[in-house]
């Protein structure tokens, strides 16, 4: 897994599990989850309104 989420800075609006084009981020009550579908293409760190997703390569 190449991204991180700060969970202290997301606010759980589920806009990176709509826009990630492998499915890899799902929305769990109050966390994101990342699995190992992750490309790392880094579109959900982009349209993360509290800039809580960071993208590792």
């Amino acid at each position: 897994m190449a991204i991180k989420v700060n969970k202290f800075k997301c606010g759980y609006c589920g806009a990176c599990v709509g826009v990630c084009p492998a499915g890899a981020l799902e929305l769990v009550e109050t966390w994101i989850e990342v699995d190992d579908s992750c490309t790392s293409c880094g579109i959900c760190a982009k349209v993360c309104p509290l800039g809580a997703i960071e993208v590792s390569k």
